[in-house]
């Protein structure tokens, strides 16, 4: 089951004011950038956050799950806590890196 367009506007609307948010849909899921940086996972209408020592504090009691077959287990962030979900962005942006831009595919002049 792929997560709901709803849903995913949800997810934005519940973190609002923590930095400029969007999100970007691949594969029938959504990646939710804060700041051009990738922070929330949401895979079946369900908001994953990565497992970083920084959290086990405040995530202590989270549950947890895999986002995708294959996929490392990440804690399970409770999104209709918008307290929490402001919180838990405010410690991952600092510690998250901006993806590197990707170069533009070269041509191939003899495929024509």
């Amino acid at each position: 089951m792929a997560t709901r367009p709803e849903f995913a506007e949800y997810v934005c609307d519940q973190v609002r004011g923590a930095g400029e948010i969007r999100a970007k849909k691949m594969f029938g899921e959504y990646m939710v950038y804060v700041d051009d940086k990738p922070i929330l996972l949401v895979c079946d209408d369900t908001v994953f956050v990565k497992m970083r020592p920084e959290l086990s504090e405040i995530m202590e009691n989270a549950e947890r799950g895999c986002p995708y077959d294959g996929a490392k287990e990440h804690y399970i962030l409770d999104i209709d806590d918008a307290d929490l979900s402001r919180e838990v962005i405010g410690i991952l942006e600092p510690l998250t890196l901006r993806p590197k831009p990707r170069k533009p595919k070269r041509r191939n002049p003899s495929a024509r």
